[in-house]
C-alpha cells in the first residue's frame, strides 16, 4: 500500500471493507468472522474511530496473537499481514467455507458495521450459502405405509432401467432418498417429492402452476391448472398443458407420417420446465413454479434466482446444483444430465426454429421468456347472409350475444367439412374449453351436431336435422358444394 492509498482510506473513513482499530482488543474475532462472513476487508490497527492515525508497536508476537484469534474461528480463518509505516493491516479474504463463527456468535458486515446474526439470520445464512438443503431434510410426517406410493417407485425404476433385485426400503436407502431409524423407513424431501401418493397432501408449495390467458396482460384466465402429486408428474403435466395450446403445423417429409412442427419447440420448452422444478428454491413457500403462456411469449418462473456461486457472466456455461439430490434422480430418470447443457440445449432448439432468442431475466426470481411469432391472419368480410341466418336461429332456440355467434361459427366450420378442435376454438374464442364444452352439448341435446367415430379419432358432424335446416337457407356461406 503506497501513502496516496492509505490517505484516500483514512479520509474515506470506515466502510463496509474497512474497519480502524486502535489496538487489539477482545472486539478483533468478530471483525475478522465478519469480513469472511461477507465479501473480505483490511482491518487496520493503529488508528481510532475518529481516524486519528496513532501507531502501534508492530512485533512478531503481536502478529502471532492475532494469527491465533483467527485460527480460533470456526472453521479457520486465512489472513494476510501488511504494514505501512507503524500501521498495521490485516487483509481478510472472502471465506470460501461460510458461515464462520468466533467464541461470541455469528457476524456479518453491515456498512461500516459488523453486526450480529439473529436466530433466523443465521437460519437464512446457512439456506443462502448452501449448508441447509431441502432435499437433504428429512420429514418427519410423511409416514412410509401411509404416503408412499409404489406405483410412482416402479415407474422411476423403469425409466432409471434399475433392476428391483432388492426389497423396496433397501433401493430407497440406496437412492439415498431414505433411511432406517429405530426400524422405521424415513423419508427425506427428496424421496418425498418423487414417491408421494399424493404431494399435496404433504406440501403446497411443490406445485407447478399451468395458465393460459387472454392477450399480453395477466387479466383474463382461460385455463388454469395446479399440478401437484408428484416431480415427474408435475413435469409431464406442465408440458401436455402448453401441447393442448401451442399451434402445431405439419411438414411433408416423403415418409408415410407427416412431420410435426410446434410453434415452440417442445424440447426446449421441456428443458425450461424441468430447469425450473430442478432448481426452483424450496424453501420459499409462497410461491409456485409458473407457466404462463400469452399471446405473444410464454414465460416459466421458479423462486430462488441463480443458485448461490453462479454468476451471470458463467451462466449458460457453468452448472451449479441447488438441489443435488433432485437433480441426481432426475439424472437417473433421464429428464436432466447434469453436465449444464440445458440452457445452450434450449438456446439451439430455438435458434434450429427460427425464433426469437430466448429471453432469461435474473433477480430473486428467474424467468426464462419464449417470445411467440405473431401470425398474421385474414380477416374474412362481413357476411351479411350469414348473419341473417344466426338471428333467425338465435330466435328459434332463444339464444343470442357471443354465444349465438360461437355457435353459428360452430355451424359454419362443420358445415366447410372442417375438423373441429374444442381447444383451438376455445383459444380462437378467447374463452374457457368448458365454455365450448356447454355450447356442443346444447348442440348435441338439440339433435343438430353429433359424434361419429371412435374417442380418439372420431369427430363432430352435423346430422340430417341440420343439414335440412341449412338447406332452406342456402345462402349460408355459398351452400354446401
Amino acid at each position: 500500500m503506497n501513502k496516496k492509498d492509505f490517505e484516500l482510506i483514512l479520509k474515506t473513513g470506515e466502510s463496509y471493507f474497512v474497519e480502524f482499530k486502535e489496538n487489539i482488543d477482545k472486539t478483533l474475532p468478530k471483525e475478522i468472522v465478519a469480513f469472511s462472513n461477507s465479501q473480505g476487508g483490511k482491518i487496520f490497527v493503529g488508528i481510532t474511530d475518529s481516524e486519528q492515525v496513532k501507531g502501534i508497536k508492530i512485533t512478531n508476537k503481536l502478529k502471532s496473537q492475532i494469527q491465533d484469534t483467527a485460527n480460533n474461528c470456526q472453521p479457520g480463518i486465512k489472513i494476510l499481514f501488511e504494514e505501512f509505516n507503524d500501521i498495521l493491516i490485516i487483509n481478510v479474504k472472502e471465506g470460501e467455507d461460510k458461515p464462520y463463527k468466533c467464541s461470541s456468535g455469528f457476524y456479518t458486515r453491515v456498512g461500516p458495521n459488523s453486526q450480529k446474526l439473529t436466530r433466523n439470520e443465521i437460519i437464512e445464512f446457512f439456506k443462502v450459502e448452501g449448508k441447509i438443503r431441502f432435499d437433504e431434510l428429512i420429514n418427519l410426517k410423511f409416514d412410509y405405509d401411509t404416503h408412499f406410493e409404489q406405483k410412482k417407485f416402479d415407474r422411476f425404476l423403469r425409466l432409471a432401467g434399475i433392476s428391483k433385485i432388492l426389497d423396496t426400503p433397501s433401493m430407497l436407502i440406496n437412492l439415498g432418498v431414505a433411511e432406517k431409524q429405530e426400524g422405521k423407513i424415513i423419508f427425506n424431501n427428496t424421496g418425498i417429492l418423487f414417491f408421494s401418493k399424493n404431494l399435496q397432501n404433504t406440501y403446497f408449495h411443490t406445485a407447478v402452476t399451468c395458465a393460459l390467458y387472454k392477450g399480453i396482460e395477466k387479466i383474463d384466465v382461460l385455463d388454469r391448472r395446479d399440478f401437484n402429486e408428484d416431480i415427474i408428474g408435475n413435469i409431464n403435466g406442465a408440458i401436455n398443458f402448453l401441447k393442448q395450446y401451442i399451434p402445431v403445423r405439419y411438414e411433408m417429409t416423403g415418409e408415410p407420417r407427416r412431420k410435426e412442427m410446434p410453434e415452440i419447440p417442445y424440447a426446449a420448452l421441456r428443458e425450461a420446465i424441468i430447469n425450473a422444478v430442478s432448481h426452483r428454491d424450496y424453501f420459499e413457500k409462497g410461491t409456485n413454479v409458473m407457466v404462463e403462456m400469452f399471446d405473444d411469449r410464454i414465460e416459466i418462473t421458479n423462486p430462488g434466482g441463480l443458485v448461490k456461486g453462479l454468476k451471470i457472466k458463467d451462466f449458460g456455461k457453468k452448472s451449479v446444483l441447488r438441489n443435488p439430490n433432485i437433480a441426481n434422480l432426475l439424472h437417473r430418470a433421464g429428464y436432466v444430465e447434469k453436465m449444464g447443457t440445458g440452457i445452450n440445449k434450449m438456446r439451439s432448439l430455438i435458434a434450429e426454429a427460427k425464433l426469437p432468442p430466448i429471453e432469461f431475466e435474473f433477480g430473486t426470481f428467474f424467468t426464462v421468456i419464449f417470445r411467440r411469432v405473431k401470425v398474421k391472419t385474414r380477416k374474412e368480410k362481413p357476411d351479411s347472409k350469414k348473419e341473417k341466418f344466426g338471428i333467425k336461429f338465435g330466435i328459434k332456440f332463444g339464444i343470442k350475444g357471443n354465444r349465438l355467434k360461437r355457435i353459428i361459427d360452430i355451424l359454419d366450420i362443420l358445415h366447410r367439412a372442417t375438423i373441429f378442435s374444442v381447444v383451438d376454438f376455445a383459444v380462437k374464442s378467447g374463452v374457457t374449453t368448458r365454455v365450448i364444452e356447454k355450447d356442443i352439448k346444447f348442440l348435441k341435446e338439440q339433435s343438430i351436431i353429433e359424434f361419429k367415430g371412435a374417442r380418439k379419432t372420431g369427430k363432430y358432424i352435423l346430422t340430417e336435422k341440420a343439414k335440412k335446416m341449412l338447406a332452406t337457407h342456402s345462402s349460408f356461406n355459398g351452400g354446401e358444394k
